[in-house]
């Protein structure tokens, strides 16, 4: 087995994990602070299970005698719309699941079955985190601004029943 090899698909992974937290974030600060609760809570959740994904691939990296380079793979995208979000989460996944499949075809070829157990376990929660995007894009196609419309129906009743003064 080429350590290095393993190593250095285990950090690319864990830069495009970086990135994706922080998009997810950065997603769920905005559609909080826009009152869209349920989408924002998707993102945060989302969030969480890359930060799982990042621990996983470190540890296996210094399993490795490697170092774990803790930089993200691109700069966060400054997208305010809830459908572009999703558009660019869902292409984040599904680019992600390619990736790892490749990482894990090559971790194989490398005789390194654990590394390969890794990705393949990151597929599918890219496949399930792609899913769960890809059907709340089909539900604002299909009920349009009706469906972002009722994902804050429920922070606007909270929000008033807790106002100042009362």
């Amino acid at each position: 087995m080429d350590r290095k090899k393993s190593i250095e698909l285990l950090n690319k992974a864990v830069a495009d994990e970086l990135h994706a937290v922080h998009q997810y974030m950065y997603f769920h600060f905005h559609l909080d602070d826009l009152g869209f609760g349920p989408l924002a809570t998707l993102f945060k959740q989302t969030a969480i299970e890359e930060m799982v994904h990042i621990e996983l691939l470190a540890e296996r990296i210094l399993f490795l005698k490697g170092d774990v380079e803790m930089v993200p793979s691109a700069a966060v995208d400054k997208i305010n719309e809830p459908e572009k979000m999703l558009i660019k989460a869902a292409q984040m996944e599904e680019q992600s699941a390619a990736d790892y499949n490749e990482s894990a075809l090559a971790c194989s070829a490398n005789a390194d079955s654990a590394s390969k157990q890794i990705f393949e376990r990151l597929v599918g929660d890219e496949e399930r985190h792609f899913d769960q995007y890809d059907k709340q894009l089909v539900n604002i196609k299909r009920f349009g601004g009706d469906y972002l419309a009722l994902q804050s129906f429920g922070r606007s009743e909270s929000g008033a029943s807790a106002a100042p003064g009362e």
